[in-house]
């Protein structure tokens, strides 16, 4: 018999090894557990529901006992307990309840600043090489790169999964070296990451000088070759607005340019040698002091710091605005120092005025 009982007068059928001989006969979903597993134990009740909502169906309910059959674990990959397959034919899917929900609670957070898609398993095969199900992974580039594994680990807990998987979602979003602008680095901070930002500049018509395009070419190729290195730790990218920088490093940086922003402290780090003197090498080994906190740090986020970020923002945009038009600023800031002068000299006037008229009038009174 390849069935051997139905469990616990549920209607949750007890399989055997024997169950190797029919998995492919229509549709199953099988609970693989062990007696001594008390997440197992939990689940039993829910499983009975199972069997009794899907009696009426083509999807047949059982499940094995690995301790009895050890050979049935290692057939199935099965590495942990209680593991939930669903056999269709050739087909294989691990059941991972928690999985889907933290995915769509995730997306919904990160939708408004990326893609997501659900796709089935037939497709996804045509393009790469799933080794399990289900699965996550992030398709930039032309990569392919997946949720670690080891995070889906039920035994952690549902809020192990939601904050690794936030993590790693919100680390991977971003492409490898994009560009960063005043309205995309808020997003980039909030990965808690360094901000390696190449720093150059475009004319109007995006054009970049060959010299820094030689230099971000080069900040690029450090990430690419060290991606396993450096990727967990640093976000690359690269600055076409020297204004931005200069607001982060509070001075007016020469071009081209190397700054790393700590985006939990807003500290940030500049190299020693000339930017343009930089080499792969060099730049390996100012990230590795950078990440062992050996390298110098400036700015920060204290109060001090605030304030003459403040002041420094304010006198750039004033600069700016009298380099671009001299007489509008002019008159922007004039007109109301004008009157704000005639109202102070109105009232200092007034009173003088005041003064002298009583002092002519006691004066008359005497004469008299």
């Amino acid at each position: 018999l390849y069935i051997v009982a139905i469990a616990h007068g549920s209607r949750v059928l007890e399989l055997s090894d024997r169950f190797l001989d029919i998995r492919k006969d229509g549709q199953w979903l099988v609970m693989f557990y062990a007696p001594w597993c008390a997440h197992c134990k939990r689940l039993e009740p829910i499983w009975a529901h199972v069997a009794q909502a899907l009696h009426n169906t083509n999807i047949r309910v059982g499940r094995i006992d690995c301790t009895r059959f050890t050979g049935m674990a290692t057939e199935f990959g099965v590495s942990g307990f209680p593991t939930i397959l669903f056999l269709k034919g050739e087909i294989q899917y691990t059941f991972r309840g928690s999985l889907w929900d933290t995915y769509s609670d995730v997306a919904e957070k990160f939708q408004p600043h990326g893609f997501f898609y659900s796709v089935s398993p037939i497709i996804a095969k045509k393009h790469i090489n799933l080794t399990s199900l289900p699965t996550i992974f992030v398709y930039k580039e032309n990569e392919h790169y997946f949720f670690p594994a080891e995070s889906v680990n039920e035994d952690l807990g549902l809020e192990y999964l939601n904050s690794s998987m936030y993590d790693w979602i919100n680390a991977e979003r971003f492409a490898t070296f994009p560009k960063i602008t005043r309205g995309n680095i808020n997003q980039l901070l909030q990965t808690r990451k360094y901000l390696v930002l190449a720093v150059v500049e475009e004319n109007k018509l995006q054009e970049i000088p060959t010299e820094m395009l030689v230099f971000r070419d080069m900040i690029e190729s450090v990430i690419k070759k060290n991606r396993d290195k450096f990727h967990r730790w640093f976000q690359f990218g690269w600055v076409g607005s020297p204004e931005l920088a200069n607001s982060i490093a509070m001075t007016v940086v020469p071009l081209p340019y190397l700054l790393v922003v700590n985006s939990t402290t807003n500290h940030h780090h500049i190299p020693e040698d000339e930017p343009s003197q930089l080499t792969q090498e060099a730049v390996t080994i100012f990230l590795e002091q950078i990440h062992n906190q050996s390298a110098p740090s400036y700015g920060g986020n204290t109060l001090p710091v605030r304030l003459y970020r403040t002041y420094f923002e304010a006198r750039t945009s004033l600069t700016e605005m009298w380099q671009g038009n001299p007489v509008l600023t002019a008159v922007l800031f004039g007109l109301p120092l004008g009157f704000l002068s005639l109202i102070c000299y109105s009232i200092c006037c007034a009173d003088i005025m005041d003064a002298d008229e009583e002092e002519e009038d006691i004066t008359h009174e005497k004469k008299e």
